[in-house]
């Protein structure tokens, strides 16, 4: 997602430097804001089960996150690469990086050839409207050289070196993000378990993202340079909205990958089977259609996904909530804490759906 110039809803907050973990705080412990137009409640995350109703529906990403952050070195000296996107066998979207503090764009022309983790890359074009980002083209066994040599990407506000086991998700099954969809990390087994005793169920969408690119620009109703990012949004899924929407219940999404994900397979009036690569860009002027509320964390100022939480909630709910949120000293980032954003007043109107019960997929590697 970009991000853009500070603006004063957002200013003065704390980022989240270390897992919650390492602050003692359990995964699902962490704090929750549970925000409607009647208000904002400071709850637990652990309260998620009785913030819902019987009957809604939870859409998680199932995309876990790579080792994408690799030690390269060119004509200039050593650096760290951001892996993004893969766009086919051996091209890839990527950020070349000083350090993970220090952003670039580097001097990476056209046509160099440089080495990341042992494996030779040529740098093809840049991306356009981000220069720092660079298509690639690597000659060998690059997912070995994750496994090897890799880390999670890791910003400078971050100051632990967390393993890749940190970063992923309970519903992480398909290898694809080079950031974590970090709005389902507070989800624990445990949680998952209440939640479906409580009537609550469970559908899927994948949706690998990319890097963050931090970009000027305040205007969250204009189309900024969104990197096309993979996505699946399966038949199963789609029915489970239709039926909930068919017995009044709520679809919620857990994260903005979600929501980009429903949203580019909205057509014709519902969602539909869908897969290949987004850019949308969901915001005031394009708003939300495919969902009724969403759980996600709290985002730095000007970024697409505060644009989509507008496109959501509507600029006040967004407005007033940021501000309690700096007041109750939330935590900011992908470590932090939670927001669920539930706009609307009581259940969706009938035709707005039995819900639907995911069924653990044979693939899956976490006990979710």
């Amino acid at each position: 997602m970009i991000a853009a110039r500070s603006a004063p809803e957002v200013a003065a907050v704390r980022a989240a430097d270390r897992t919650p973990e390492a602050r003692g705080v359990a995964r699902d412990r962490v704090r929750l804001l549970a925000s409607s137009a009647t208000g904002d409640a400071d709850r637990s995350f652990a309260d998620l089960p009785e913030l819902l109703e019987p009957g809604d529906l939870l859409v998680v990403n199932e995309s876990a996150t790579l080792a994408a952050s690799l030690p390269a070195e060119g004509p200039f000296g050593r650096f760290r690469l951001h892996l993004s996107t893969r766009y086919g066998p051996d091209l890839w979207l990527a950020e070349p990086r000083w350090s993970g503090a220090r952003p670039g764009p580097l001097p990476i022309p056209d046509g160099l050839r440089f080495r990341v983790a042992g494996v030779r890359a040529t740098a093809v074009a840049r991306f356009p409207g981000i220069p720092r980002l660079a298509f690639l083209r690597f000659d060998g066994d690059l997912e070995a050289a994750m496994a090897r040599d890799g880390a999670p990407i890791r910003y400078g506000y971050f100051a632990e070196d967390a393993p890749l086991a940190a970063y992923q998700t309970v519903f992480a099954t398909v290898p694809g993000s080079a950031e974590m969809p970090s709005a389902a990390r507070p989800f624990t087994p445990r949680l998952v378990r209440r939640l479906v005793r409580r009537g609550i169920r469970f559908a899927r969408v994948v949706l690998h993202a990319g890097v963050s690119s931090l970009e000027d620009g305040d205007d969250v109703t204009g189309a900024p340079p969104i990197l096309p990012e993979p996505f699946e949004v399966p038949e199963a899924t789609c029915r489970a909205i239709r039926e909930v929407r068919g017995s009044c219940g709520r679809v919620i999404a857990v994260g903005t990958t979600v929501v980009r994900a429903l949203e580019s397979a909205f057509h014709g009036g519902e969602v539909r089977p869908s897969r290949g690569f987004t850019r949308r860009y969901v915001s005031p002027a394009q708003p939300v259609r495919s969902v009724d509320g969403l759980v996600t964390g709290w985002h730095a100022a000007g970024t697409t996904h505060l644009a989509l939480l507008r496109g959501l909630a509507g600029e006040g709910i967004v407005r007033r909530s940021y501000a309690r949120a700096r007041e109750l000293g939330y935590l900011w980032h992908e470590f932090g804490d939670s927001q669920l954003l539930l706009p609307g007043s009581g259940r969706p109107a009938r035709g707005a759906g039995a819900y639907f019960a995911l069924e653990r997929p044979a693939r899956a590697r976490s006990a979710w």
